[in-house]
């Protein structure tokens, strides 16, 4: 067997081997990661997650397989993933541990022409050093300057590359005259696979309070829909046990029908001045009760202060 096909068969079953133990895989995006980078991840990583890495179509292979053969259906939901410069994090622990400690691993790196920025470059204002013999390389970039003891001086901060635009020659020669390196690359975390449910990363920023906003948001917009249509759901039902509770009161106060829970409402309706006067009262005595305590106050100072002494004595 030729060394290759050793290779690919220990790929195989190096795979294989993960997809069975781990239930969770991260799928992250390896472009302009380098080997000693790469080596580094998986050091911080051991013990907590493995790193898979292969050729697309081999691992589309054997998942299309495992799928098949081992009645894993599951799987095929992670085939269609495998595009591009990608590599699998497979793991047990908290998706949220794993991918800080593979995004905390990233290393500076100067711009590079006829890539596309992974974030906003901005060039600080201030002396940059230069000779004014190179005016004119700034003005090519639309970059106000001055002269400023005989060296060239940016006198605003400048946008010099948006996040996503493809980076050219100009902003690579400025960058390296300036110094710079803007850019910051390591693996990024694209999507999760989860017990067999595929979700973007970001999901795994919203924290709890932001889950239960968002469950309690749909449970209203489906009580409503619920309500609007005629439909009773169990989002819709204490809406709708409300709206026939109040429906009942009414009756009851136009009609001489009563029940237990409407007579608060037909007393209320019969002799609103009972309920006013205790409301009154109960606002009286804690309004005499914040008038008494400056009063009691003074007392105690007149007190404290006399000591049994006069001005005169």
């Amino acid at each position: 067997m030729s060394e290759r096909r050793i290779r690919k068969e220990k790929f195989v079953v190096k795979l294989q081997a993960a997809v069975r133990e781990y239930k969770n895989v991260l799928i992250v995006g390896v472009d302009n990661v380098g080997s000693n980078q790469m080596q580094k991840v998986r050091i911080a990583l051991r013990g907590k997650a493995v790193v898979v890495m292969g050729k697309n179509t081999l691992i589309r292979k054997i998942l299309r397989d495992m799928a098949d053969g081992e009645n894993m259906p599951q799987l095929e939901a992670l085939v269609p993933l495998v595009v591009g410069n990608i590599g699998f994090v497979f793991t047990n622990d908290n998706l949220n541990d794993v991918r800080k400690t593979i995004l905390d691993n990233k290393v500076p790196a100067a711009a590079k022409s006829g890539t596309f920025a992974p974030a906003d470059v901005y060039v600080p204002p201030g002396p940059t050093g230069m000779d004014p013999g190179q005016t004119s390389f700034f003005q090519a970039l639309n970059i106000s300057t001055k002269i400023v003891k005989g060296a060239i001086e940016i006198m605003s901060e400048v946008h010099l590359i948006k996040k996503g635009e493809k980076v050219s020659l100009s902003h690579v020669a400025l960058l390296d005259k300036l110094n710079l390196r803007p850019f910051f690359y390591g693996f990024s975390v694209n999507t999760v696979y989860e017990n067999g449910t595929v979700y973007s990363a970001d999901v795994l920023d919203m924290d709890e309070s932001t889950l239960t906003e968002k469950f309690l948001g749909g449970v209203r917009r489906l009580a409503a829909i619920s309500l609007a249509i005629g439909y009773p759901t169990v989002a819709s039902l204490p809406h709708s046990i409300n709206f026939a509770f109040k429906k009942l009161v009414a009756i009851a106060l136009e009609t001489e029908i009563e029940f237990e829970q409407a007579k608060p409402f037909k007393e209320f309706i019969a002799n609103p001045s009972a309920f006013a006067a205790p409301a009154a009262a109960a606002a009286g005595g804690a309004a005499e009760a914040k008038k008494e305590e400056p009063k009691k106050e003074e007392t105690e100072e007149s007190e404290g202060g006399d000591m049994g002494f006069s001005l005169f004595d």
